[in-house]
Formats: structure tokens, sequence, C-alpha cells
């Protein structure tokens, strides 16, 4: 592993990726996005054999992965509309803490693995607090406490330069995105979109201006272990039924997810597949899913699995040895697919 090279694309980061003691350089394929500042990160990793104008066999996006409390800060600051107080309780329980983490580690083991090939990260810097880049813009909010989704934009977002600024972004991320998935997925690589979520899911039907309340009331400490556990994985592979009664064609790559339901029952993790979500038709996992069939597959992470310390209204980090647990089934699982293997 340590011959995997990183290219660095974006804020110019010195740290050993995965403690690997990896080289930084500039090349850049002119195929592939470049990254934004403000909207996402792109790095592009190469394997030790791999040449230095090879296309990726492996797209990770981590679309809400703006984490940090700077991510949060940077674009609350530009914002005009009256938000709710204590906001970024919200912003800490609703974010996808370890997500960029895992997705990172899964293509620097993949790519052990196969080290002629090469892996694009890209890691959206945009708060889903503010905008869910992983939505349609015009999406609407469902009931949450039935596993349906948050809105691209909440409600308490209601000033027209704040919508016509998110808007922008959004469109921003989404050419970005759009751009590598035509490029890896469109010549016939894979993808993985990587997610966490929250352990439990909270008996609060909408996201509003009560928010902060309804989370803290949600999370008393006599009420918060009534709430239904959810599953330590979810792999969403098919899109719901247009009726909302059922579950649609497998989208993703054919026996991947049976094969990492087994491989995580080995390590004692409990993954099942469209338990808590699935490919909503409001996502762009969705989207990218229908445009490229057999060559995604997108991950919910139980995010206390891979904390430090979960504190749900606090910053977390993800621990190394977490990571790798989470990481390593699947990389063997997409390597094998990269590399052509008949068997998952």
């Amino acid at each position: 592993m340590r011959g995997i090279r990183a290219v660095a694309r974006g804020p110019r980061d010195r740290r050993p990726l995965d403690g690997l003691g990896l080289r930084y350089n500039r090349a850049v394929h002119p195929a592939l996005p470049r990254a934004r500042p403000g909207v996402a990160d792109v790095e592009l990793l190469r394997g030790a054999r791999a040449p230095a104008d090879v296309l990726p066999s492996l797209l990770v996006e981590a679309p809400h992965g703006a984490t940090t409390p700077e991510d949060y800060e940077a674009l609350r600051a530009r914002l005009v509309s009256a938000l709710p107080q204590d906001l970024h309780e919200f912003f800490y329980v609703n974010t996808d803490v370890g997500s960029w983490e895992y997705g990172r580690r899964v293509a620097a083991l993949a790519l052990a693995a196969a080290p002629e090939r090469a892996a694009l990260v890209i890691r959206c810097r945009i708060p889903r607090t503010f905008v869910d880049v992983n939505r349609d813009l015009g999406a609407v909010g469902g009931d949450l406490a039935r596993g349906q989704l948050t809105a691209a934009i909440p409600p308490f977002i209601t000033a027209d330069a704040d919508l016509a600024l998110l808007g922008e972004l959004h469109a921003a991320y989404a050419a970005l995105v759009e751009r590598a998935y035509a490029a890896i997925c469109g010549a016939g690589g894979y993808a993985l979109v990587a997610h966490t979520y929250g352990p439990r899911t909270l008996g609060i039907a909408t996201v509003d201006r009560d928010i902060i309340h309804n989370l803290r009331w949600a999370h008393e400490p006599a009420r918060v272990e009534t709430w239904p556990l959810r599953a330590e994985l979810d792999l969403l592979t098919r899109p719901p039924l247009g009726d909302g009664d059922g579950l649609g064609d497998e989208l993703a790559p054919p026996g991947l997810a049976d094969a990492l339901v087994a491989r995580y029952a080995a390590l004692g993790l409990r993954a099942r597949q469209n338990d808590t979500y699935n490919l909503h038709p409001n996502t762009m996992a969705h989207t990218w899913s229908r445009r490229f069939p057999g060559r995604l597959l997108c991950v919910e992470v139980r995010r206390d699995l891979l904390v430090e310390r979960w504190a749900w209204n606090q910053p977390m980090r993800a621990r190394p040895s977490a990571v790798d647990r989470v990481a390593a089934p699947l990389a063997d699982a997409l390597a094998r697919i990269i590399l052509s293997e008949e068997t998952l």
C-alpha cells in the first residue's frame, strides 16, 4: 500500500493519506473535474503501477462531506435569513461524519489490491444544513419519522439572496459530479456514494424552525432509547415503486449487496438492504444510478460506530480503526469487480 500515489486536487493537504506516507503532485486528467473552494475537494489517487494518464476505475463521492465546524460557519456567515437559534446542533446531528473518511479509505485499500488502477474521491464542502446537494433542488421534505427525506433547502431559509446563493452552490456541485460520473461510470467504472446516519430513527416528522426544540426533546435521556435502532449498515440498491409500496429493480452492481451482507456478518456487523432508506427518486444517487445502472452502490453506515464518542449536538471525529473495519469489505469487493474477477 505504500506505493499508492495521491494527486491532490483542491486545498493542499500534506498529511499522509491514511498513514501511508503518500506523495502529492499536480498531475490532472483532462476528463475529470477540478476542485472548487467552498464547493468540493477532488482528489485523484493512483495505484503503485498505474500510468500517469490512467482514467479512474472507481469514483467515491461523499455528498454530505461538509462535516467540520469550519464548513458550517463559512456558509452560515454568507446567509442573511433569520436562522433558528443554536442551529449548529442540527448541523452536528445531521451531517455525515465519517463518510469521507471511510470512502477515502475504501479507495486507498481498493488500489492496494488493484495497483494498476486509479480512483477519484470527491468531498462536498457545502453543509446540508443549508442545501442538500444529494437532492433535486426542488425536492420537498417528507415524514422523517417514517424514513422519508429532508427537503433540498429547509424552510427556515427565506431570504431571496440566500435561495439564489444556495441554488448556485447546488448547481456548481451538480455540474462537478456529473462530469465525474460521466467520465468514470460512463467509461465502465464504478461508484461508491458514502453516507453515514444517526443511530436511531427519531420521532420528528419534519425539519422546520422548531428543529432544535424537537431534537432536544427527542434526545432527552428517558426518551432517546425508545426510538428504533437502525442497522449498522444500510445498502441502498433499489428505488421505491411509484405507489410507494414495495421496491423497484436492483440498480447496484449485481450481487454486490448480497456479498457485502455476508462479509459484514462475518465481522459481527448487521448490514441490510433498503432498510431505513432506499434510492429515493428525489436523490441524486437515484439519478446517477438510473443513468449508469449496475455501476453505483450507495451506503449508509451508522455514525455512532465510526466516531470516537457519540454526542449528537457536538463535533465528532471518526476513529481510524472503526473506519478500517467498515472500509475493508467494501474495498475488497469493489477491487474484485474492478479487476473483473468472476466471483465476489
